[in-house]
């Protein structure tokens, strides 16, 4: 544990690189929680209770222990919980939801001696004299990697991703042991199969840990949006960059959620923006930035500007996909849960039988994320009861678990990217038609 001088914690920590060192740090993730289920017990004893397994291991204490543990991890460990939680939290019990969403905001940082040994492996040994000023503390740290700012050798202002040590290798180990620990814990829900979900997690993370990878895809979505004044990309630096560095451009601005203080005219005109890029990305470049951390846009004041950063967790759809969601999307629009059911069907959902009250449940829940588009108005997030209603249904299709099954992958991670547009719609307290957004590609 890195500290300054005055002893205190300065909130880095450092990243266990072996899979001797992570497979150790997930077996006392385990022991902790076991131990926090004996104490708990002993106490609900000496209290004259008779104590259940769930009700002591879903501690306040257990909670702050799996979560730091998987924090300090970092890479693939951090990065389930973070799917977990966004992507099946509605249907995972809301014990195992709420420790699985710190994970989404509770990220340190590499202690300085491991970060110089990074930098050494990408750059050699002299890898100081290329930079100017380069700043230990990052700006900001995420589960794969974290931000520094610097000069580069021809003077202007950057900044380097850093990948986390050991993350790249220990994606398929991390993935199959908190998957393990979730299953010995119980807390997911009996027949709930999420292997194929977990086996497209380590082909999406190891896209994640190559940054060559990732700055292709920031160069693809530059190139579209070269010409569209709402938006700003940093810029690669193709000759400063390796597999676990990413060199590029310093784009700086004030956090997006910062927008709620302006008038609601440029509230919706920001979010309006970033909704018809969302459309645009799926229906017609089939190529999606999934990850909806907030922190991934930026504003910028005196222009108006969206700073879009972080595309490493961009995805590509098939044509097949896109076809049947327009599909979807249509019979939505129209009414029509015949057609509906037929379009889901396809894209993999779980239906059920025809006239099933299951089936009618999934439906629902459909024609709920699909609400904002369904008519010709400027829906108001702030006024809506879209999350509150999801949750009512999702406590409804727990009953039916036989039927439920994990959703179709490419829907997970487009819906993981609707819910953080509309999570942000909200917390922006913005109207957006986007009925007349989506006609683009539906007429």
């Amino acid at each position: 544990m890195a500290r300054n001088n005055k002893g205190k914690d300065d909130g880095s920590r450092a990243v266990p690189t072996s899979r001797a060192s992570r497979f150790a740090r997930m077996a006392r993730i385990a022991g902790g929680v076991a131990g926090g289920m004996l104490a708990e017990g002993s106490r609900q004893l000496r209290a004259g209770k008779r104590p259940r397994a769930r009700d002591m291991l879903l501690t306040p204490g257990n909670a702050r222990r799996v979560a730091e543990q998987l924090s300090t991890m970092r890479g693939a460990a951090m990065k389930v919980g973070q799917i977990l939680s966004m992507d099946t939290g509605e249907f995972l019990p809301r014990e195992l939801a709420d420790i699985l969403a710190r994970l989404r905001d509770d990220a340190r940082y590499m202690p300085a001696q491991q970060l110089q040994s990074v930098m050494r492996d990408a750059y050699g040994e002299d890898w100081e004299t290329l930079f100017y000023d380069f700043e230990m503390k990052p700006l900001a740290a995420a589960s794969i990697g974290e931000v520094h700012r610097t000069i580069s050798p021809d003077g202007r202002e950057i900044v380097l991703k850093v990948q986390y040590p050991g993350v790249a290798d220990s994606i398929d180990s991390d993935v199959d042991n908190i998957a393990g620990l979730l299953r010995l814990s119980g807390l997911l829900p009996e027949g709930l199969d999420i292997q194929p979900l977990l086996e497209d997690a380590k082909c999406q993370l190891k896209d994640e840990a190559d940054y060559l990878k990732e700055a292709k895809y920031l160069q693809a979505f530059g190139d579209l949006l070269r010409d569209d004044p709402r938006f700003l990309l940093p810029e690669v630096l193709p000759e400063l960059t390796h597999r676990n560095v990413l060199a590029m451009t310093y784009a700086a601005g004030s956090p997006i959620d910062s927008v709620v203080d302006l008038p609601q005219a440029e509230r919706d005109r920001v979010m309006t923006a970033l909704i018809e890029l969302m459309l645009l990305e799926l229906f017609e470049l089939r190529m999606v930035q999934t990850d909806p951390n907030f922190a991934n846009y930026q504003y910028r004041r005196n222009t108006g500007e969206i700073v879009l950063l972080d595309f490493g967790a961009t995805r590509r759809f098939k044509a097949g996909f896109v076809n049947n969601y327009k599909k979807l999307a249509r019979a939505a629009i129209a009414g029509d849960k015949g057609k509906m059911a037929a379009a889901a069907g396809r894209l993999g959902f779980s239906m059920g039988e025809a006239d099933s009250q299951y089936r009618e449940l999934v439906l629902e829940v459909l024609m709920l994320v699909l609400e904002p588009l369904r008519t010709d108005v400027d829906y108001d997030f702030a006024r809506s009861s879209m999350a509150r209603d999801l949750s009512a249904l999702a406590e409804e299709v727990r009953d039916y678990r036989d039927f439920w099954r994990a959703p179709p992958i490419d829907a997970v991670y487009f819906h993981r990217k609707v819910a953080g547009m509309y999570l942000l719609a909200t917390r922006l307290k913005t109207r957006v038609n986007i009925h007349r957004l989506v006609q683009r590609w539906l007429a």
